[in-house]
């Protein structure tokens, strides 16, 4: 093999391992929250492409977890693509009930004991906001995309995006508290050539953010009391 070719070969190499990938970075800003400004942990930031003028493919069907450990569902924000199946293990000694009212699916698990899991195939794309009917402290977010293109940011604030095809696409952002407004003003129209894009650095204001105490699945306040379910105490 010539030097020409030799050169010619590792640059068509080093185009195919940086082709439809994109990168990015964000800081969040204006936030009360004290993991934010103190550790300066910028995770949980969605990002997805949507491809101009026609419909992404869909994605092969995989499944993915979110575990109720302690009273808790982790990870507390999740990405998938429109036809997932999603597990819901229950790790506690006691029981569960896994609901969501909201658009982006709503479904209700019922109450089912330490060991067992449910399972929920997320048909629709949009934001689905998960809680647990007998814990009112526990609360997770699973959004779906109608693309298979995304990335969920890490704690430094970085995302990339693998495998998108050459084309033009509308980056689309969701973040938990964040406005409405202050992620519209981020999507924007991406162009992916043959080579990697980097998109650089997002600021995302998480100003304007209220939390509030979410209903149970009857629509109702959660009892102040504790009761007992089968198999324990909640």
């Amino acid at each position: 093999m010539t030097w020409l070719s030799r050169t010619c070969f590792s640059l068509a190499l080093a185009t195919a391992a940086h082709a439809g990938i994109v990168s990015g970075e964000f800081e969040l800003i204006g936030s009360n929250e004290a993991t934010v400004m103190r550790q300066k942990d910028y995770s949980g930031v969605v990002v997805w492409l949507e491809p101009v003028g026609g419909p992404a493919p869909l994605a092969q069907r995989r499944s993915y977890t979110i575990n109720q450990k302690n009273k808790r569902f982790t990870p507390h924000v999740l990405v998938v693509p429109i036809g997932s199946e999603l597990n819901l293990p229950n790790g506690d000694p006691i029981f569960h009930n896994a609901f969501s009212t909201f658009s982006g699916q709503p479904f209700d698990t019922g109450l089912y004991p330490p060991g067992s899991t449910q399972k929920v195939v997320l048909r629709r794309s949009g934001v689905v906001r998960i809680f647990c009917n007998i814990h009112s402290n526990m609360s997770a977010v699973v959004v779906v995309t109608p693309t298979p293109w995304f990335a969920l940011t890490g704690k430094d604030g970085r995302f990339t995006i693998n495998d998108a095809p050459a084309g033009e696409y509308q980056l689309r952002v969701w973040h938990e508290r964040s406005t409405d407004a202050s992620l519209k003003l981020l999507e924007r129209r991406v162009r992916i050539g043959d080579s990697a894009t980097a998109l650089g650095r997002f600021s995302l204001s998480e100003a304007g953010h209220v939390g509030s105490p979410h209903k149970n699945k009857f629509g109702k306040d959660y009892p102040v009391d504790e009761k007992v379910y089968p198999g324990g105490v909640n």
